[in-house]
């Protein structure tokens, strides 16, 4: 393993990766209003077209992990990006809906390449405590598209149509083709390659499915993280239709939140160099209950109305930034050569749970905050208990 020096091409390389999913499902939610009055369609089918892009996440992720494990890292992120491209074009060109529902899901079925690939070269090439700075880094960057992604669609909903966001997002998908074919050499060798055959595959997932270590951290981690997939299915509705927040100024609120992720895994990163990914990552958790538990009571309560709301919000989304990286970096560490197909197994949980966590909000009433802080509130609950009950104090 190589000491943590990576390039800065590196860097901005797999930064630019697992930017495809937050770039993707960020830009547009201050457009689900337009949508919804250019598509003559129900709120729900609007959210639609952000549950299907996470069952699309989830599904894609199952299939380039042992892809990758076989023929490299490389070969799958042009593939993925190739089909990323193509069908932010169909979405663009919607002519319905269904349609567009469509085009989302195809599109996540390209664009979820970018973080399963990226999670795999950065265990290839770091230990635990450099990959969960690597990957503390990672989410700092990607951390930026939570911020610049709703401010432009925001903007660009004043002087132009919902459209011109697809539009950004294929070229998008050109640069980051462009840049994967002449910047990012291959990290997984001839000789650890793994085979494609369905038993070997199958053998290597109940594997991985049945390491307690590695569930624990991946159960934990999906779970807290299914509470920010109901906060993003969510929030356009609570903010904009509940609370009258303007759809151009949507996007100052979800980057405020994304401030504090990106802080907190800059912070991550420094403390790294004093304690462990362990210690962090049940800090996180713990954080993350609480702030969840006090979400909740907001939306119940109404005390402190919209402020009131955002407060144990921001505390949520900002525990985050300890989360992800150390259990991502902690789940992969004893995986080896089988990184791929883990790093599959870790994204098609998180996703799954996620797109289950978007599609109950979207499902539930729309009368107040309560269905999307009750989800956000139950999942970090819920995701410290499974940590301490699988993997405890290790």
């Amino acid at each position: 393993m190589a000491p943590y020096k990576p390039s800065l091409l590196l860097v901005l390389i797999l930064g630019a990766l697992t930017a495809f999913t937050p770039m993707s499902v960020d830009m547009y939610l201050p457009s689900f209003p337009a949508l919804e009055r250019y598509f003559a369609a129900h709120p729900s089918d609007v959210q639609l077209t952000l549950s299907t892009f996470f069952l699309g996440l989830a599904i894609g992720q199952a299939i380039y992990g042992p892809v990758a494990d076989r023929f490299g890292r490389k070969p799958p992120i042009i593939v993925g990006s190739i089909i990323y491209i193509l069908a932010s074009l169909g979405c663009a060109l919607a002519p319905s809906i269904q349609g567009l529902i469509a085009f989302r899901f195809l599109q996540a079925l390209g664009g979820c390449v970018g973080m399963v690939i990226s999670r795999s070269i950065v265990r290839d090439l770091f230990d635990e405590r450099g990959a969960a700075k690597m990957f503390a880094t990672l989410m700092a960057i990607m951390g930026v598209a939570p911020i610049l992604a709703p401010l432009l669609g925001g903007q660009l909903l004043i002087y132009m149509s919902w459209q011109a966001m697809f539009w950004i997002l294929t070229g998008f998908g050109v640069l980051i083709l462009a840049a994967v074919h002449f910047g990012l050499e291959e990290t997984l060798p001839e000789d650890k390659r793994r085979s494609l055959h369905p038993g070997s595959v199958f053998r290597t997932y109940v594997r991985i499915l049945s390491d307690r270590y590695f569930m624990g951290h991946s159960l934990s981690q999906s779970l807290t993280f299914a509470g920010m997939f109901a906060y993003i299915t969510g929030s356009p509705f609570v903010l904009i239709s509940l609370y009258g927040v303007p759809a151009e100024y949507y996007g100052f609120i979800f980057g405020s939140n994304a401030v504090g992720f990106i802080t907190a895994a800059q912070v991550n990163v420094r403390l790294l160099s004093r304690t462990t990914p362990g210690v962090l990552l049940l800090l996180g958790l713990t954080a993350a209950a609480i702030a969840g538990t006090f979400v909740l009571l907001a939306a119940v309560t109404g005390i402190g109305g919209l402020v009131g709301l955002l407060i144990p919000l921001f505390f949520f989304l900002t525990s985050l930034g300890f989360i992800g990286p150390n259990s991502t970096a902690r789940a992969l560490q004893p995986m080896g050569a089988n990184a791929g197909a883990a790093s599959a197994v870790l994204g098609t949980i998180q996703f799954t749970m996620g797109g289950i966590s978007g599609a109950i909000v979207a499902a539930l009433p729309k009368t107040s905050a309560v269905p999307m802080a009750a989800m956000i509130g139950g999942c970090a609950v819920l995701g410290l208990a499974v940590h301490r009950a699988l993997i405890g104090r290790r």
